[in-house]
């Protein structure tokens, strides 16, 4: 029996030996690319078990994963690799006395600290990954986060663990005790000679371990072997976090917890550079600090161009460099670190900030450090490689001088940001990883910097681990002695080397099997979009995802809603990255833009662009998708729904001259047959159009005769008659009409219906999308080039000229004319109506931003909008809808579309109170709420115009009374 077949006969859960999913666990967040043979999705820790005697009678290497998150390459093997990730994700008890809990790996951090908060408890190690990655993952690479400085790393926040070794011996491990064999374990057995193997490791090279090991905080790199000794407890649970996986699998972790403070207040302070931050710390640390992180300026470079509104308004002070310093106490505590910081050299201002929401922006960029960093605003990429070198924290001015000359000597240009108060800082590089030059140079700074860091007592690992990147460079840190401990304790574990081999002892080089590597030849495949942001090439656009995987989050944000539902790997913003990067590589997915596996990866993305903004590298799935459409179905027969619903435009106006018996057939007993015929879900009820379009109504005015209503002022606006607006939602168009010239505008419309090509370009169809955008332009060119500005009040209409439009037509003057002059209805009243008071409309509201609003407008304008007519406006922060245009109506995709609205959006609308109204500017969006949960909701210029009208309802009382 072969492996494959072997595992699913053994295995209780899932089996993937797909090309596909090859492709979408060949890398993790680091540089490299290891193909696996497949990937395993254990049920429990008996499953687990199950899976590795398996590929102990193959002799098959194993390689345990958790989110995928390490920027090392810890979580990629050639062999087999164990999720834990899928299932393995209970809390299994929780003390609150004890301040511990029980997990299983699987289990996020986040989700454990909302299972512990009614305690007042929490998991101290938090990595900016917290939404994602595993406890299981933190073990293994002894992961830390802006909080270490007072609760410490994952190592130290240990108390015991049930492992698995490669040959299927299952222990208890903890602090002062022998290993313990789980069921008990005969005299002779492997408990008892691996215990006997450590004393013995431990008598042999006692002062080694006391000299070398445990220096200081963050010295990471290597085996924490330093905990076996009598004076450190002899504690093995915490020798083994750390070992990245390459001596057993965690099956459960008891940990600890501690106090979540009173109250935090954070202190920013600017410096000239990042050497004067640095020179600050050790004056910061007397203070006590919660945390003590470090940025520069050049991650804000990247924030200003992709994502200006992110950055929080008055909270950081002047300079080009900041310490982000939390402490626990009262204002007076953050105060006094304020006053001292002020008088320091090189600091330019100091802020403290008591409001948690600007507390959460600013942790946030700095949180998503290792994405923004990646790229910057010029388009060139950097990577991660000398990611996490740590020193002592007094020694981390120095270190960074030498560091910065460093990189000049090499030709390297580089972003320094991390946890300042821990001597620990993150840094992308913009190596040249795709000639033998480069690697050649990456190889030579490589070494080079290795020497530097141990010059100045540090190491290179000081949080994620040696991994595939560094375990090359322990030998200029230790000791022959030392790297013979390392590899006897490797031994002692997995004495055939089968647990992910290549790591820490007996590594490969830095530079093998590097994704970007020059071995490897990435072909360049025709596109008919211009993807401009990455030089027309797909190859560049889909490398910009390099794996930190924030699409895997659960919470917070749009991205990615199709993962949120289904927690595969597969529908994730990143392996679907990953395997359209095999697709340009040709080894695993070899069809090219034919390839059963991108069409099988695609399938469920929503095209929600959530991606777009919330992706720190700004990988833009919905783009790829419609690229990929394009070129698959080229010449072809297509789906059914791509002609049903992407030539909506197209069925809507033949059906809007005679609606009545267009809704009757549709609402019919046939109308079965006709879902079937358009490839409509047969669950989903077809939206009814409209017994009037906007047009006409517009035209047939009484009060106008068809002509716009003049004003006094002179100004000007046009109304873009969007497919939904005109054909559906005519109603959102008159009250559009009623609030512009409410507020002083004469308002133009087209004469006729125009379609910007949305649905066209969704669905693929391009060369019809160019065709059908190109007249939308030409209608409305001339009056923007008069002056005047448009109003689009689909989001998804008004983010595809706004951005999509330049994809499809190119930088010509009349589309960035457009483009710059399309507003969304609130944006428009915010920019050209400044000086008109909205109606008191009072109330509260629920707004649920449509996701290519988030994506490429924000919706900023509306919530200022909305509060200045009185109304108490709070966003849901619940992703996306999950109708996504014509995703959700798709056969196929209606339990997907249900999944995604369950997710988020449906339970936050149901927990508003029942007075309050919710607001949806998408025509989707408001279709789904109203098909899945019966709620209505509203148009902004609806909300508006009920203002209006009772506005002038008390007018006319308050006269007559009068």
């Amino acid at each position: 029996m072969d492996l494959h077949a072997d595992l699913e006969a053994h295995v209780r859960g899932d089996v993937d030996f797909s090309s596909r999913r090859r492709a979408e666990y060949s890398s993790d967040a680091s540089n490299y690319r290891r193909t696996p043979l497949g990937v395993v999705y254990p049920v429990d820790r008996d499953d687990v078990a199950a899976a590795v005697a398996v590929c102990a009678r193959h002799d098959v290497p194993v390689t345990s994963r958790g989110s995928g998150t390490s920027i090392a390459g810890n979580a990629v093997g050639e062999g087999v690799v164990v999720d834990l990730s899928r299932y393995l994700t209970r809390i299994v008890s929780v003390d609150p006395e004890a301040r511990t809990a029980t997990v299983e790996p699987g289990v996020i951090p986040d989700v454990l600290n909302s299972a512990v908060a009614e305690h007042g408890l929490r998991f101290g190690p938090d990595p900016s990954t917290h939404g994602r990655c595993t406890v299981g993952g933190m073990i293994g690479n002894d992961s830390c986060g802006s909080h270490s400085v007072a609760w410490g790393r994952t190592s130290d926040n240990v108390v015991a663990l049930e492992v698995l070794c490669y040959d299927g011996t299952r222990l208890s491990v903890g602090a002062g005790h022998e290993p313990a064999a789980e069921g008990g374990d005969a005299p002779g057995g492997r408990a008892e000679a691996i215990h006997a193997g450590l004393r013995e490791l431990v008598d042999r090279h006692r002062a080694a371990l006391r000299t070398e090991l445990g220096r200081f905080s963050r010295q990471v790199s290597g085996y924490g072997l330093h905990h076996l000794l009598p004076e450190n407890g002899a504690d093995l649970a915490r020798a083994l976090v750390g070992s990245e996986g390459t001596c057993a699998i965690v099956l459960s972790a008891t940990v600890r917890l501690v106090r979540v403070p009173r109250e935090e207040r954070l202190v920013v302070a600017g410096f000239d550079d990042s050497v004067a931050a640095a020179d600050a710390v050790p004056r910061v640390l007397d203070h006590r600090p919660l945390t003590c992180e470090g940025m520069d300026d050049r991650i804000l470079d990247v924030l200003r161009v992709r994502r200006p509104e992110s950055i929080p308004q008055g909270v950081l002070p002047e300079g080009t460099a900041w310490l982000l310093i939390d402490v626990d106490g009262s204002a007076e505590r953050a105060e006094e670190l304020a006053g001292e910081l002020a008088g320091m050299a090189g600091v330019r201002g100091v802020t403290t900030v008591a409001d948690p929401a600007k507390r959460r922006a600013v942790f946030k960029i700095r949180e998503d450090g290792s994405g923004l960093a990646t790229r910057s605003p010029d388009g060139t990429m950097s990577w991660p490689g000398w990611e996490d070198a740590a020193v002592p924290p007094r020694n981390l001015g120095a270190y960074l001088r030498d560091f910065h000359h460093l990189l000049d000597e090499h030709g390297l240009f580089g972003v320094v940001y991390g946890h300042f108060g821990e001597g620990c800082l993150h840094v992308r590089l913009d190596f040249d990883l795709s000639s033998e030059r480069g690697v050649r140079r990456f190889e030579e700074f490589m070494s080079a910097a290795a020497r530097l860091v141990v010059r100045h007592g540090g190491a290179p690992s000081g949080e994620h681990g040696d991994g595939r990147a560094r375990s090359a460079q322990l030998p200029a840190m230790y000791s022959a002695e030392m790297l013979t401990a390392f590899a006897e304790f490797k031994a002692i574990w997995d004495p055939d080397n089968r647990m992910n081999p290549g790591i820490i002892t007996d590594p490969d080089k830095e530079s093998a099997g590097l994704r970007m590597g020059p071995e490897n030849t990435w072909r360049s495949l025709p596109t008919s979009l211009e993807l401009h942001e990455d030089g027309g090439s797909i190859g560049t656009a889909v490398h910009r995802c390099i794996g930190v995987g924030k699409c895997l989050n659960t919470s917070g944000g749009v991205m990615c809603p199709s993962y949120r539902a289904t927690r595969d790997e597969k529908d994730s913003t990143r392996g679907r990255a990953r395997v359209l990067q095999e697709m340009i590589l040709g080894e695993l997915v070899t069809d090219g833009w034919q390839s059963e596996e991108v069409g099988e990866a695609l399938d469920l993305c929503l095209s929600c662009k959530g991606c777009k903004s919330d992706c720190p590298v700004g990988v833009d799935m919905a783009t790829y998708k419609t690229e990929y459409l394009y070129q698959r179905y080229r010449g072809k027969l297509r789906p059914a729904a791509h002609y049903s619903m992407g030539r909506l435009p197209s069925l809507a106006r033949l059906a809007s001259r005679m609606p009545r018996l267009v809704n009757a057939i549709s609402s019919a007993p046939f109308r079965g047959a006709l879902k079937r015929a358009g490839g409509i879900a047969p669950e989903r009820e077809l939206p009814r159009f409209a017994e009037q379009t906007f047009l006409d109504w517009f035209a047939r005015r009484p009060e106008t005769g068809g002509a716009a209503r003049a004003n006094d002022t002179g100004r000007t606006v046009l109304l873009w008659a969007d497919t939904f607006t005109n054909y559906f939602s005519p109603q959102v168009g008159a009250a559009a009409v009623e609030v512009l010239e409410a507020a002083g505008f004469e308002v133009l419309v087209p004469r006729r219906a125009r379609c910007c090509g949305l649905t066209w370009m969704s669905t693929g169809q391009l060369d019809t999308a160019r065709r059908k955008l190109r007249r939308s332009i030409d209608t409305a060119a001339p009056h923007v080039e008069a002056g005047v500005p448009m109003v689009v009040l689909e989001p998804s209409c008004a983010a595809l000229f706004r951005s999509d439009a330049t994809e499809l037509l190119g930088d010509a003057p009349d589309v960035r004319a457009v483009a710059g002059a399309t507003h969304t209805l609130a944006e428009f009243l915010r920019e050209h109506a400044g000086d008109w008071t909205p109606p008191d409309v009072g109330g509260s509201a629920r707004v649920q931003v449509h996701c290519h609003q988030h994506a490429i407008m924000g919706a900023s304008a509306d919530e200022g909008l909305l509060r200045a007519a009185g109304v108490e406006a709070a966003q849901l922060d619940a992703g996306c809808c999950g109708l996504a245009g014509n995703f959700g109506f798709e056969r196929g995709h209606y339990e997907t579309s249900r999944l995604v609205a369950e997710h988020g959006v449906l339970p936050a609308v149901r927990a508003a109170p029942s007075s309050a109204a919710i607001v949806a500017d998408g025509f989707s969006c408001r279709t789904q709420l109203d098909q899945l949960a019966g709620m209505p909701s509203a148009h902004l210029a609806e909300v508006l115009a009920e203002g209006l009208r009772a506005q002038r309802g008390q007018q006319r009382t308050q006269q007559q009374r009068g």
